[in-house]
């Protein structure tokens, strides 16, 4: 029989993912796919505290600011369209109010400071290499979210493999001053942005892709490790069936195989069955009958 896949080998990681490890999770909506099904699953996990971030840039500027514990002020705000945002973090945490939006920014900062010092396990999942500077706000520099504001306020660039790579070595070295038991897990994201066409999305991709080759090959103290979601997606499941009706994001089934694929690489068989029994149990305990027998 003619293969019509090309299987992906994804040996075990080093460390073994149980339901007492802490994971936190940041980077763009594939890690949201992800620590949505761990949650499931009954697994320990802080899940994007600043929201989606797509960029290396974001999520550097995201993880150090987690580390320091360090507030956001009002300087970091813009108000647009009736509600407060922040430059940091995703619309979900707008808000109507200037103090509302501090303090549910703030609120998150400090329970996943707290998070990331008790964790084993860090995910960062890049989407994108491009980026948007702020424009005549000084302090602020790459946006991790434009809220609709006017593309005249930004400059968008494409970041480099070197430029990134001198963003995340020294942060690293501090995430092991500040957790010296974190396990570093990269990964690139599948979902395709197709705003630059086929070939600008391949660029970018390529640009993270060696880039993260790099940070996960590195001899840092901290243990980095990389997880081949983008090559399980894109060369093992290379069939719109396993596409959204955009024709760009995964679709819940290819999210679901690359899960069990992230499992069997970081969990031991007990811990698999156990969280296949969690999910079971959160499955009957949100079922609501149709009628009382």
């Amino acid at each position: 029989m003619i293969p019509l896949s090309t299987p992906v080998n994804v040996p075990p990681m080093p460390f073994r993912l149980t339901h007492d490890s802490g994971v936190v999770a940041l980077g763009s909506c594939f890690a949201d796919e992800v620590g949505l099904r761990l949650l499931r699953d009954g697994f320990r996990v802080e899940q994007n505290p600043f929201g989606t971030l797509y960029n290396p840039a974001s999520v550097a500027a995201a993880l150090a600011r987690l580390v320091d514990d360090r507030e956001i002020g009002t300087a970091d705000l813009v108000q647009h369209d009736g509600l407060w945002h922040s430059w940091h973090h995703h619309g979900r945490f707008s808000r109507p109010s200037q103090q509302e939006c501090l303090d549910v920014c703030n609120s998150s900062i400090h329970r996943a400071h707290k998070c990331l010092q008790e964790a084993s396990v860090l995910m960062v999942t890049f989407g994108t290499s491009w980026v948007f500077h702020l424009r005549d706000v000084d302090g602020i520099g790459v946006v991790a979210n434009c809220h609709k504001v006017s593309g005249a306020s930004f400059k968008r660039r494409m970041m480099s493999v070197d430029e990134i790579v001198a963003l995340w070595q020294p942060l690293l070295c501090s995430l092991h001053v500040f957790n010296p038991d974190l396990n570093v897990l990269f990964s690139v994201s599948p979902i395709r942005h197709m705003a630059d066409g086929a070939h600008g999305n391949q660029l970018s991709k390529s640009t993270l892709l060696l880039a993260v080759e790099q940070l996960s090959t590195f001899h840092f103290p901290l243990s980095t490790f990389y997880f081949p979601a983008y090559e399980i997606v894109l060369d093992e499941l290379r069939d719109y069936r396993y596409f959204a009706t955009d024709m760009v994001h995964p679709s819940p089934l290819a999210a679901d195989i690359v899960y069990e694929r992230f499992c069997q690489a970081t969990m031991t068989p007990g811990t698999i069955q156990q969280a296949h029994n969690n999910a079971k149990r959160q499955k009957r305990d949100n079922h609501i009958p149709l009628h009382n027998s």
